[in-house]
């Protein structure tokens, strides 16, 4: 064999390797793959495996076939009342028809997930403008995510793509609505307070005004009892008064006279200017000749 029919050998053999190369595909268990002939849809593949394809008319398109997560965040949508809020969504989707999806997108991803988003904003707009801000925050947030997801799937079928389910992550007031909602709870607070503490000093003065009433009437009551007491006392007093003066009216007068003199004399500096003669010195006199005293005058009375 001459070396010219070597060269074209080798010629054939490599024609035969990159046809060979060029007749086949392999898909994984991630995607599916469209097989176009002359830029018309031949036929789908959704298994994965090796398969084969005319070289130069067939080409091959992969689509992801895996649970793709589209975010879309910072949407403003107004509730009922007309107030404006920022949600955060993201929506769970797949390519569910392959086909379809190419004849609708050009099998284009991006443009899906704006063709989605857009949608998922009508789908935002029209849940939260049947409710109010605090509806969204409660029990009804469940159903009002449901009611996205339905309404997203109608358009998602006619592109080929399954919606698997919509989340919203966060509902927030935004600036200027948070700013008057603050203030209004400010100026709820505010009140709320004051009428606690109103409350608080009408409850304290009536504590005062009992506990002085109290305080006055158990002073009052303490008083009289002592009051009494000390009458019952003073009473007693002039009874053995009056029963020791009945018993001896001279040494009685006697005591009453010394009790008058230790009162009178007995503090240091006292200084009294009286007749030696007087009535008040009469226990101070000498006896008269004879054994005889002076006379005395008539006794003093007991003290009241």
């Amino acid at each position: 064999m001459n070396s010219m029919s070597k060269t074209i050998l080798a010629g054939l053999a490599i024609v035969a390797a990159v046809i060979f190369y060029l007749s086949y595909f392999v898909v994984d268990q991630t995607h599916k793959a469209l097989v176009l002939r002359f830029g018309d849809i031949d036929r789908v593949v959704e298994e994965p495996g090796l398969y084969f394809k005319v070289p130069f008319a067939d080409t091959v398109t992969l689509i992801d076939n895996r649970i793709m997560i589209w975010e879309n965040n910072g949407r403003p949508v107004q509730d009922v009342a007309s107030q404006v809020y920022i949600v955060d969504a993201f929506t769970l989707a797949r390519i569910k028809d392959a086909r379809l999806f190419r004849e609708t997108l050009g099998a284009d991803m991006l443009q899906a997930e704006t063709r989605v988003g857009a949608r998922l904003d009508a789908a935002l707009r029209q849940t939260y403008g049947r409710r109010s801000f605090d509806a969204a925050l409660s029990s009804d947030r469940a159903t009002m995510m449901r009611e996205i997801r339905d309404q997203l799937r109608q358009e998602a079928d006619a592109l080929g793509i399954e919606i698997v389910d919509v989340r919203v992550r966060r509902t927030d007031l935004s600036e200027n609505v948070l700013d008057q909602t603050y203030g209004r709870m400010k100026s709820e607070r505010n009140a709320l307070a004051q009428d606690i503490r109103s409350q608080g000093e009408s409850t304290k003065t009536r504590m005062n005004a009992e506990t002085d009433r109290t305080v006055t009437e158990k002073l009052a009551q303490a008083k009289k009892e002592a009051e009494i007491v000390r009458g019952q006392g003073d009473a007693e007093r002039n009874k053995v008064f009056a029963e020791a003066f009945q018993q001896d009216p001279e040494f009685f007068a006697f005591y009453r006279s010394m009790q008058a003199y230790q009162k009178s004399l007995g503090t240091d500096g006292t200084t009294m200017v009286l007749n030696p003669d007087s009535e008040f010195f009469r226990y101070f006199g000498d006896q008269k000749p004879g054994g005889a005293t002076a006379p005395q005058p008539a006794p003093a009375q007991p003290a009241q």
